[in-house]
């Protein structure tokens, strides 16, 4: 539902995943359901496709169509879940790593600057661990890391001795009480950038998200058949470090192993050398795809 979630880069996607039309395809972002309802549109009567999406919302969005299994749960479990449904190999898998307009549109979800809402944060609110947690209970030297890391923010180390020293006076409940709290620290002239990397360096922590994508796309290698096809969207440098990483060298850090006969040891062949990104006229329409960045790989 375009209300829900706008897709980003839909074609891109769907020539990236080039559907065999009796496959099997996995979804592992729901979310609105707008790249589930392409796929679908591709495959035949015995198609199928899986569906994945911890948040509850998303199951509002589901279309009334038996090729689709949906999983109320996070990609990180991609493996054992399809197992479950008797789904050993596929065909091509699809993942969308930005967090949807709906839940940053949700003032109450604590996704967005724009709201005063409750410090949340979680894409599964049955999980435990809440923003307002970390800001509250985080030592000094973790928040320095996690901002520093996470948030790629500048004064990051100033910014955690403020929260430290701020939370000694009061707790801080709401969005509205950080922002004031760390309002010396907001470089003047760049406060919606600033602010955006604090909250997404806060929402990373609390969904685990880059410890999520690892495994995510270690499963996804496993999963592929040879020639299957995976299509993964990031929208900033972490995701897109660990996503080009891992499709041409076959793990995260360090350097590209060779075997006994110099061929490289990895599971993936990236399609395309560098990222692809929306169009100018994407980008016109819907502001999200602007940072969006879209690398597709093959099984070998």
């Amino acid at each position: 539902m375009t209300n829900y979630h706008e897709p980003v880069m839909i074609q891109e996607c769907m020539n990236g995943l080039a559907i065999i039309p009796k496959g099997t395809y996995v979804d592992v972002t729901f979310g609105g359901g707008g790249h589930s309802r392409a796929i679908l549109h591709h495959l035949a009567p015995e198609g199928k496709l899986i569906a994945f999406d911890q948040d509850p919302d998303a199951q509002s969005n589901l279309p009334d169509d038996n090729r689709l299994i949906f999983i109320d749960q996070n990609f990180r479990y991609l493996k054992n879940n399809c197992r479950l449904h008797g789904v050993i190999h596929v065909d091509g898998i699809l993942a969308d790593l930005g967090v949807s307009s709906h839940q940053f549109n949700q003032a109450e979800r604590g996704f967005s600057t724009r709201f005063d809402a409750d410090l949340d944060m979680r894409m599964n609110p049955s999980s435990s661990l809440t923003a307002k947690e970390i800001v509250n209970t985080y030592s000094e030297d973790r928040l320095h890391k996690l901002f520093g890391i996470y948030g790629e923010v500048q004064n990051a180390k100033t910014l955690a001795k403020t929260i430290i020293a701020s939370r000694l006076n009061k707790h801080i409940e709401t969005s509205s009480q950080f922002k004031q709290a760390i309002a010396n620290c907001i470089p003047k002239g760049k406060e919606n950038k600033y602010l955006a990397q604090v909250f997404q360096a806060l929402r990373i922590e609390v969904n685990q998200e880059l410890e999520a994508l690892q495994k995510f796309l270690e499963q996804a290698a496993q999963l592929l058949k040879p020639g299957g096809h995976l299509v993964v969207m990031s929208y900033h440098s972490l995701e897109d470090r660990l996503v080009k990483n891992f499709i041409t060298k076959g793990k995260f850090k360090g350097e590209l192993e060779k075997d006994f006969f110099g061929n490289p040891i990895k599971p993936l062949e990236a399609v395309n050398r560098r990222a692809i990104t929306a169009s100018e006229e994407e980008i016109k329409k819907n502001k999200r795809a602007r940072s969006a960045k879209l690398r597709v790989a093959i099984k070998r």
